[in-house]
C-alpha cells in the first residue's frame, strides 16, 4: 500500500512539473510564433517614386498597401511630380527627416539619388529599391524586373512582327537605370540574333509623352521606311503612337512595342495601333518591398548596441519581379478588375 501511495506522489509531482513548464511557455513564447508575423500600426513604412501622378504606380502602392495591411503596420506614399531627379531628392530627404520605420524608392536617376539613398541608410533606416535601381546605392535589395531580359525578350517580338527585317528605333530614358537595361538587352539582341534588322537610332523621350511623341517624329522624318520602335516605357509608347498614326498618310506604319499595362497603353493595344507591351509584375514590388523592410527593421533593432556596421543578411539582393508580353490576343487579361 505504501509502494503505491508513493507511485501516486511520483505521478502528481510529474503532472505539476508538466503543468508549471506549460505555463512558463506560454508566458515566454515568441509572439511571432503564437500570432503571426504581426508589427506596429504606429511603424510607417514610405514608398518614394518620381511623377507621382502617373497609373503605373496604383498597382505598386496597392501591394505595399497589401503587404502593410498583413503585417499591421502603417504605409506613406510621396513622389516628385516630375520626372526630376532633384525634385525626388528634395522629397527623399523630407521622407528622411521624419526616420520611418523603412523606405522603398524607386529611383529616377541611379547616379544623383545613391548620395541620398546612403545618407538614409548610414541613418539607420532600411531602404530597398523597386523598378529602377541604383546599383551603387547602399540599398539592401532591389526588386523590380530583369530589364535587361525584358529587352531581349521585345527584341524578339520585334523580329516575330517586322519578318526578322528592317531598320529599328528606340525611345528611351537613357539616364534611368532601368531603361538603360532594357536598351542594352532589346540592341544587343538585334545585333546578335538578327542580321537582317538594324537598329538605326536610339532617342531620349525623357519618360513624357509630348518629348516621346517628338522624338518619334524626328526617327520617322529621318528614316520614312522605319519597320519598328521599341519605346521603353508606357508615356513614351503613347507618344510614340500618336506620331506614328500622325505619319499614316504618308504610308508609315511601323510596328510598335510599348512598356507597362496602364489603360491608355492597353486600350492602344486592344485598337492594334500598339502592338504589344511588356507587362512588368508591379504589385509583386510593392508587397515584397515591405515585407523586405519589415524583416529589415526587426533585424536593425536587434542589432548589438553601437555596432554601426550591422548588416543584416535577411533579404535577397535582388528579386526578379516577372515580365509579360501583352498582345491584342490577351489584352483584355491585364485591365485592372
Amino acid at each position: 500500500m505504501k509502494k503505491l501511495w508513493l507511485v501516486y506522489v511520483f505521478l502528481i509531482g510529474i503532472f505539476l512539473v508538466y503543468v508549471l513548464n506549460y505555463k512558463l511557455q506560454a508566458r515566454t513564447a515568441d509572439p511571432w510564433e503564437t500570432t503571426g508575423l504581426r508589427g506596429n500600426i504606429e511603424d510607417t513604412y514610405v514608398m518614394v517614386t518620381f511623377q507621382s501622378g502617373i497609373d503605373y504606380w496604383k498597382s505598386v502602392l496597392k501591394g505595399f498597401e497589401d503587404g502593410a495591411e498583413e503585417l499591421n503596420v502603417s504605409v506613406e506614399y510621396h513622389g516628385s511630380t516630375q520626372h526630376n531627379a532633384n525634385e525626388q531628392m528634395t522629397v527623399l530627404e523630407q521622407v528622411i527627416a521624419k526616420k520611418p520605420a523603412g523606405i522603398a524608392i524607386s529611383a529616377v536617376n541611379s547616379k544623383l539619388l545613391t548620395a541620398t539613398i546612403n545618407k538614409a541608410v548610414e541613418s539607420g533606416i532600411p531602404v530597398v529599391l523597386f523598378d529602377s535601381g541604383a546599383p551603387n546605392s547602399k540599398a539592401y535589395s532591389f526588386l523590380g524586373t530583369d530589364n535587361y531580359s525584358a529587352g531581349i525578350e521585345a527584341a524578339h517580338k520585334m523580329a516575330e512582327l517586322t519578318g526578322s527585317a528592317g531598320k529599328i528605333a528606340i525611345v528611351t530614358t537613357p539616364d534611368q537605370h532601368n531603361h538603360q537595361e532594357r536598351t542594352d538587352g532589346f540592341r544587343d539582341t538585334i545585333i546578335n540574333d538578327y542580321p537582317g534588322m538594324e537598329v538605326v537610332a536610339v532617342q531620349d523621350g525623357r519618360g513624357d509623352q509630348v518629348y516621346s511623341r517628338e522624338a518619334a517624329e524626328q526617327i520617322l522624318t529621318r528614316y520614312p521606311g522605319l519597320s519598328g520602335i521599341f519605346a521603353t516605357e508606357s508615356n513614351g509608347g503613347i507618344g510614340v503612337a500618336e506620331a506614328v498614326q500622325a505619319h499614316k498618310g504618308t504610308g508609315v506604319s511601323p510596328k510598335i512595342i510599348s512598356f507597362d499595362t496602364d489603360k491608355g497603353t492597353l486600350d492602344l493595344v486592344k485598337n492594334g495601333i500598339i502592338s504589344a507591351t511588356m507587362a512588368q509584375g508591379t504589385w509583386n514590388m510593392g508587397y515584397w518591398s515591405l515585407m523586405e523592410l519589415f524583416q529589415l527593421n526587426r533585424d536593425l533593432a536587434a542589432a548589438p548596441s553601437g555596432y554601426s556596421q550591422y548588416k543584416p543578411m535577411t533579404v535577397p539582393d535582388t528579386v526578379n519581379t516577372g515580365i509579360d508580353v501583352v498582345t491584342r490576343a490577351n489584352v483584355d487579361n491585364y485591365y485592372a478588375k
